[in-house]
């Protein structure tokens, strides 16, 4: 392979421009957060083993003023290579990202095209994809290649192996530490990512099989016992991988931690600018390196009109510890108020600020902002000193407008229970107390039972108690939770549908939603969606619908089914299922202040809980095609119907107007905290040619 491949792809890539990184306020469109402060070394009580082959974070509860030891290796200090020297490992897992769009193959040349430095390499393996760009990089083999110089050279070659195995991985950065040392070293891991169940770096040829974050505990910490000095960084060229959980596992075998709390796009990290940099700098820190990926990161996602929903995170990982400390007793004590408040407590972690959908239409990743969570239970649980922490460790955060409220680093967190993920979760949580709330939440186990996390055979408890102690009705068919009751029944009064809840009720219920359908026949309604405008007040427990008789439709009328993905004050986001060219994905709708605007398609989470990084703007010519659920009343099923297909021209958008004249359908959704629905009956509602509406009394 030449240095110089594919010269008209090349001259793109160099050519592109960007805009430059401006001041801190929100009128630049993103926020960012700088540590000024030195690093702080961390303090007792954490302590570090020295001879420890296993670096997985034990922790051992204590009462007084100890309450956790955190064990891990040794801090290694001893330079492995010449001074001023570099060598950053790319452990390149192609997937769908290069079959589909060549992803892997762009990263290449643009560590091709950067600057020249005789201190400065990169150490490549390629594997997990069917089909590369490049007839030299084979899909059978998994091959390693060295970028010095502009120049790319194969220097060793094995059969196909599991990219998503974590001994591949071990024995590519095994042999790249011995063969390939430097001063410092640097770890990127390129692929899909998946928050904290199943991790990162799916291989399509082994049935998407992933590592998880235990399985790169286990990879790293066979290197590390070969190496003299911790890596400078670890990074993830992947979506969702910046949580509290991942950083935890890195802070044994790194200085600094790189990567996204959001999705990634699919352009990913900037290799021109990030080689460009050391080149440049080769005696700069993972620090300075960091910030300079960060911004990069930023401007690579505003190139293609993804800058507000980007994230991404710089972490000191040197006193990652105290933050661990710090968060542990935060949930100590949370757990102890969520026995008598724990429907306020859910209600506020769903308010925070959450990653990758988390929504019916584009699938569940589970990841929600850990600082976020601390500020949203603040009336619940003092988390100063976790914010404290957290503010010590993130020493460079870049948000887009759609995520001001993230603070650098999420946390798992059950929106939607997924069968075993608190099984998987148990061996990397952050505190055993947060994963006996968790644990509380998903399993519907309240106070006044066992006190044991999980059932002798690994199964999650079902029995829900009281807060005396009975045990309690709970119902598993989804739709008629027995936790939710009323003061008052639902009722439509002065053209309002209103109900109240009941005391009892209000200690379980986490949420309050609006549901709308289009009537078909008698018999037969479109599923249009959920509605923002929902009147609540969780002091005398009553509800009420603010519906204004808008919806979005395409340009030529076509109500879209639409569904919240998230609902600030002032931006709100929405997706819609459609087919786009006869491909089912879901259309993204961003709402502004009174402003409506269509970001692109987004194929979302799929099965194996990968998370797509296909966000990609319409253009002139694509077909779009509303995508909805027709309901029969008496029926169990539901089915799928397609709506007309729309041929989407330049200046298009999509509108906001009055629903068309007709007859709708209006019902609540009241969620109770362990994530069942009690459906309240859905009242006939009509729109007249003014975008008058009009209940009619049950």
């Amino acid at each position: 392979m030449e240095k110089r491949i594919a010269a008209v792809m090349l001259a793109g890539v160099m050519g592109l421009t960007f805009a430059g990184c401006g001041s801190d306020s929100d009128d630049d469109g993103y926020t960012v957060y700088e540590q000024e402060t030195a690093d702080v070394v961390a303090t007792p009580p954490v302590s570090h083993e020295t001879d420890r082959n296993v670096s997985r974070l034990t922790m051992e509860i204590k009462d007084g003023n100890s309450p956790m030891t955190v064990y891990r290796p040794m801090k290694k200090s001893k330079p492995m290579g010449n001074k001023d020297t570099w060598t950053i490992f790319l452990y390149l897992c192609g997937t769908d990202l290069e079959r589909r769009f060549y992803s892997a193959s762009d990263d290449l040349l643009e560590l091709c095209a950067a600057d020249s430095s005789e201190n400065v390499r990169f150490v490549i393996q390629t594997g997990a994809s069917e089909d590369w760009l490049y007839d030299e990089i084979s899909p059978d083999k998994c091959q390693r290649w060295i970028i010095e110089n502009g120049n790319i050279k194969l220097v060793d070659s094995k059969p196909r192996a599991n990219m998503g195995d974590p001994d591949t991985l071990a024995d590519f950065l095994s042999w790249g530490v011995k063969n390939y040392p430097a001063e410092k070293m640097g770890v990127t891991l390129w692929d899909h990512g998946s928050g904290c169940i199943r991790g990162a770096c799916f291989d399509e040829l082994s049935d998407d099989d992933s590592i998880t974050l235990a399985e790169l505990d286990d990879a790293f910490a066979s290197v590390y016992k070969e190496m003299t000095d911790r890596f400078e960084f670890i990074g993830f060229d992947c979506c969702l991988m910046s949580t509290a959980e991942t950083a935890n596992i890195m802070a044994s075998y790194a200085r600094y931690f790189y990567g996204s709390e959001e999705t990634e796009p699919i352009c990913g990290w900037d290799y021109i600018e990030l080689a460009d940099f050391l080149a440049e700098n080769p005696s700069a820190d993972g620090r300075a390196l960091g910030k300079a990926v960060a911004e990069s990161y930023y401007k690579h996602c505003a190139e293609s009109e993804q800058e507000k929903d980007a994230t991404f995170t710089i972490l000191s990982l040197e006193n990652y510890d105290d933050l661990v400390i710090a968060f542990n007793d935060y949930a100590k004590e949370l757990y102890k108020v969520s026995d008598n408040d724990l429907s306020g407590i859910v209600r506020g972690i769903k308010k925070a600020d959450n990653f990758g959908g988390n929504n019916i239409l584009e699938g569940y990743t589970n990841m929600v902002d850990m600082g976020d969570i601390v500020n949203r239970c603040s009336s619940y649980c003092d988390g100063s000193k976790v914010i404290s922490a957290l503010k010590r460790v993130v020493y460079y955060n870049i948000n887009g407008k759609y995520h001001r409220n993230a603070t650098g680093l999420s946390i798992y967190y059950p929106l939607k229970k997924r069968t075993d993920d608190l099984n998987v979760y148990s061996a990397v949580t952050l505190s055993p107390y947060y994963l006996s709330l968790l644990d509380k939440v998903a399993s519907g186990y309240s106070s006044g039972g066992s006190n044991s996390i999980f059932s002798s055979d690994g199964s999650w408890h079902s029995t829900l108690h009281g807060e005396s102690g009975e045990e309690l009705e709970y119902s598993d068919e989804i739709g008629i939770s027995s936790l939710i009751s009323f003061e008052q029944e639902p009722f439509v009064e002065d053209n309002f549908y209103s109900f109240v809840l009941d005391e009892r009720s209000l200690e379980y219920t986490a949420g309050v939603e609006a549901y709308i359908s289009k009537c078909v026949d008698k018999t037969h309604m479109l599923e249009l969606g959920e509605i923002c405008d929902v009147y609540e007040d969780w002091e005398t427990g009553e509800f009420a619908d603010c519906f204004d008789g808008y919806w979005f439709s395409l340009p030529d009328g076509q109500l879209l089914p639409t569904y919240i993905v998230s609902a600030d004050d002032d931006i709100k986001i929405f997706t819609s299922s459609v087919l786009l060219n006869g491909e089912r994905t879901n259309l993204r709708i961003s709402c502004e202040d009174v402003h409506n605007h269509i970001e692109g398609v987004w194929s979302g989470i799929d099965e194996n809980g990968m998370a797509g990084r296909d966000l990609v703007q319409l253009r002139p010519g694509d077909v779009i095609c509303p995508v909805y659920t027709l309901t029969c009343l008496g029926e169990d099923e539901d089915d799928e119907v397609n709506g007309k297909d729309y041929t989407w021209e330049t200046g298009d958008d999509v509108t906001y107007n009055f629903l068309e004249p007709g007859r709708y359908l209006y019902g609540f959704g009241i969620r109770d905290v362990y994530g069942d629905y009690y459906i309240t009956d859905y009242v006939p509602f009509t729109m007249d040619d003014e975008g008058e509406v009009t209940f009619a009394k049950k």
